[in-house]
């Protein structure tokens, strides 16, 4: 019976919700996990369903991130063409640096995918006509949403909502149909055959697949939604800057990735909102947040060694398991 719960349409209707707690705080905290679980998902297509660990997935967030806020801030294009920009521009660098990155394997493909990212940061970080540099981008601008407030103002059972929230609700439609798109490529035969690939490579190409081909593309579409994520992030940050593509950036989000449970579908976005959260928290109580922060993610990785989806996934299947038992004594 659980199984048949829809837990992420229930999930999707109750965070349109979040605004009308009318803490502009709340909204933020639910804006920025919403894009970082994009981020997640994206990683977890490379690491979780291909096999394929890499530490310089940031750099096609800075790429997207960059991408929109030149054309809204410098160009001047609507939202509804630099959104989708992000994303292109993004998947083509990613075929770029995939073409080298996946006649690597391991160790070796992890390290390559770090040094194209840092030479992305380092363009960001030194172009000052076109990134502004170490400066970055400041102001970028929101999109307009004049039409959609004065549908909402002509009717009072709407309630009333700024900016920033009609961003938190494109948002949360936006990246609503990228997992709705990322999950359908996971089910279907392609993505199946990433798993095929991640499990065990060598037999794969022995039985005709094109294991490179694959992989390149699982990179690029990554690198894709990552892109597009990074785009929404420098909007909601309202400024794109050089730290966006830098290794960090890998890190937390592979961190997220890890935690929530890799190779299950929604497991990085829980660990997106679980290492959020987490941070939110611990940073109002004490400034040593890093230090607390690592020891309980240390603990977490040690107790739920396949993530927190992995945790729940197998208490659900105890659950289902003893169910009919239960129902068979008369329990």
């Amino acid at each position: 019976m659980l199984a048949r719960v829809p837990w992420a349409l229930l999930v999707l209707i109750a965070a349109f919700f979040v605004p009308a707690a009318g803490s502009r705080f709340y909204t933020f905290v639910a804006n920025d996990i919403v894009i970082w679980a994009l981020f997640a998902t994206s990683l977890n297509l490379l690491v979780g369903y291909t096999g394929l660990v890499s530490f310089g997935h940031a750099a096609y967030f800075g790429i997207g991130a960059y991408t929109t806020g030149i054309l809204l801030k410098k160009v001047g294009l609507p939202f509804l063409l630099a959104f989708p920009a992000a994303g292109v521009v993004a998947g083509l660098c990613a075929l770029v640096f995939g073409f080298f990155c996946v006649r690597l394997t391991r160790i070796y493909f992890a390290m390559l995918t770090l040094a194209f990212a840092q030479i992305v940061w380092a363009i960001c970080f030194k172009w000052n006509e076109v990134t502004g540099g170490e400066q970055g981008m400041p102001d970028i601008p929101y999109p307009r949403f004049d039409v959609v407030d004065r549908i909402v103002s002509a009717v009072p059972a709407l309630g009333s909502y700024r900016t920033s929230d009609y961003y938190y609700f494109t948002c949360l439609v936006l990246v609503a149909l990228c997992i709705w798109a990322l999950r359908r490529i996971v089910a279907s035969p392609f993505g199946r055959m990433l798993t095929t690939i991640r499990e065990n490579a060598e037999r794969a190409e022995f039985i005709g697949v094109n294991v490179r081909r694959y992989e390149l593309a699982a990179f690029v579409i990554a690198g894709v939604f990552a892109g597009l994520a990074g785009g929404l992030f420098g909007i909601f940050n309202r400024g794109v800057f050089p730290d966006f593509a830098y290794w960090t950036k890998s890190s937390e989000v592979l961190i997220m990735t890890l935690l929530g449970g890799m190779g299950t579908f929604y497991g990085p976005a829980i660990g997106a909102l679980v290492l959020i959260c987490l941070n939110q928290q611990i940073v109002s109580y004490t400034e040593y947040w890093p230090l607390i922060l690592g020891s309980i993610l240390v603990v977490l990785l040690f107790v739920f060694p396949g993530g927190l989806a992995g945790a729940m996934l197998a208490l659900r299947r105890r659950l289902v398991r003893k169910t009919p038992r239960e129902v068979q004594t008369g329990a």
